[in-house]
């Protein structure tokens, strides 16, 4: 699947684009960062939500989020004819409201929330778990699983071990906020920590506040 295009589609045969207008009748489109994609796929296939339809965007992207309103917008714009509705499966993802704006221009909502952190926390409990403790490294599910390529790599750890005491010198802590109740990913996160040297905390959130945002009324 290339960013943009939908999974789920309508019509097997069919693409966003050669939809007619009757086929969006109560369609909708979920424009989702890529390190979302499980999660959203299970809560569709949980919750009976047949009138979704996911397209991801590379979530890499989080390297370079001044790409982000830019990749939703071009997204939004191929699809946005073939559906009744959009949703936006970022928090601001440190656009810095640029996103926000997109979003305005365009009629689609996202999650609330700064990041994926705090709605799947909840946004009034990560707020208090970042007073709690500042310093805090966060994992999800997807970067407990993908800790390597994630983080490891784009930080050259790997050829310049050195540089983990200048990175997370500051932070106390790893907290493993988890989506899902797997020993292999609670494990992957727990040498995730001891490899940045930091101590270990894991929460168990489920999916937070992604389930009823993708179970809510399409926009009329």
């Amino acid at each position: 699947m290339q960013a943009g295009e939908p999974l789920f589609p309508v019509k097997a045969e069919g693409t966003a684009q050669d939809w007619s207008a009757d086929d969006k009748t109560g369609r909708v489109l979920v424009i989702a960062c890529g390190a979302l994609a499980r999660e959203i796929i299970a809560i569709r296939r949980q919750s009976g939500l047949d009138h979704i339809d996911l397209t991801c965007l590379p979530a890499q992207l989080h390297n370079s989020p001044d790409k982000i309103p830019g990749e939703v917008r071009r997204t939004i714009e191929m699809n946005r004819d073939a559906y009744a509705d959009i949703l936006v499966a970022y928090g601001d993802c440190g656009t810095g409201g640029l996103l926000d704006r997109v979003l305005e221009e365009t009629g689609a909502r996202r999650l609330e929330g700064a990041h994926c952190y705090a709605f799947f926390s909840g946004i009034e409990d990560f707020d208090r778990m970042e007073e709690d403790q500042l310093g805090t490294f966060y994992l999800t599910d997807f970067l407990a699983r993908h800790f390597q390529t994630m983080v490891i790599e784009p930080l050259g750890l790997d050829w310049h071990p050195h540089l983990r005491d200048m990175y997370f010198g500051h932070y106390t802590r790893v907290l493993y906020i988890a989506q899902t109740d797997d020993p292999d990913l609670a494990d992957a996160a727990r040498k995730a920590a001891d490899r940045l040297g930091l101590a270990f905390e894991m929460k168990q959130t489920g999916y937070g506040l992604l389930a009823p945002f993708l179970a809510q009324e399409p926009a009329t």
